[in-house]
């Protein structure tokens, strides 16, 4: 059976706490390979991160992997708090090269991802499974396409064990961005992550920022529905379990949900799948 997991992001108040306990007493009920947890790019979340990480694994006892972003972040910084997590027992990271946080000067001592993968191998060998982003439908900020394939090769060659994609929903996308990287000698599964469909206009607008393409008929159906939310929830269930089915007929070795720490979208949709 294909793999699945969940990503969370770190709460920051009480009722953030409620909701994500909720969403992961729910959701580990699909027994999850692992679930990750995001991090604010130069530490803004950092400490919630650990609790997080840390609560996640205690409370619930699911593997965890931390996201490590290196943009901001001192070599120094980055091993103690590699240290840190390889004490409390976690085996998988994912390394991500992040944003630069407003008003920051300087990235810190890794420009790229492929330079924090290559520091986690030689100084943590293979203790960490090591988990970098892949883009079916190209970073936003990379030059062209090819460009864009011979960064996530970088990575892979300097040691990832696994790729995470960012979200999409046109699977040809998805498909030929492995056939791609597949012909440049990339062997390691790459993960379709898939966004539930929830407030679609919300949706739209984090799109348009990432880059990530919704097809001109998923937006039209979604206008017909007008301010129905139920309608839009059932018809976002449906698109996107239909996506994830085919990413999966197609070959996919899993999906990696995007939960933005709800559990009724996903929920849906993986019943849906079931």
């Amino acid at each position: 059976m294909p793999a699945i997991s969940f990503e969370f992001f770190p709460p920051k108040t009480d009722e953030q706490r409620d909701q994500l306990d909720k969403t992961v007493r729910k959701l580990k009920q699909h027994a999850p390979d692992y679930v990750s947890v995001t991090f604010g790019a130069g530490g803004s979340t950092l400490s919630y991160t650990n609790e997080t990480v840390k609560s996640i694994r205690s409370e619930h006892g699911l593997s965890v992997a931390p996201h490590l972003s290196c943009m901001g972040g001192t070599r120094a910084e980055i091993s103690a708090l590699l240290d840190e997590y390889k004490e409390s027992g976690c085996r998988r990271i994912v390394a991500l090269r992040g944003d630069l946080p407003s008003g920051m000067a300087s990235p810190g001592h890794f420009r790229y991802a492929a330079e924090l993968v290559s520091f986690i191998r030689e100084n943590y060998g293979n203790h960490f499974h090591i988990e970098v982003a892949a883009y079916p439908e190209i970073h936003p900020q990379a030059e062209n396409a090819l460009v864009d394939l011979q960064h996530f090769k970088a990575k892979c060659d300097a040691g990832a064990d696994g790729a995470i994609t960012q979200y999409f929903f046109n699977p040809d996308a998805y498909f030929r961005f492995v056939d791609d990287v597949t012909k440049l000698g990339v062997t390691i599964p790459v993960v379709p992550g898939i966004m539930p469909i929830a407030n679609f206009s919300q949706l739209r607008r984090f799109s348009e920022q990432c880059g990530a393409e919704i097809p001109r008929w998923i937006v039209k159906r979604m206008q017909a529905h007008g301010d129905d939310a139920r309608a839009i929830r059932e018809l976002g269930a449906d698109v996107v379990a239909g996506l994830c089915q085919r990413l999966l007929d197609g070959g996919a070795p899993g999906i990696h949900f995007y939960t933005i720490n709800r559990y009724r979208t996903t929920e849906a949709v993986l019943e849906r799948l079931s």
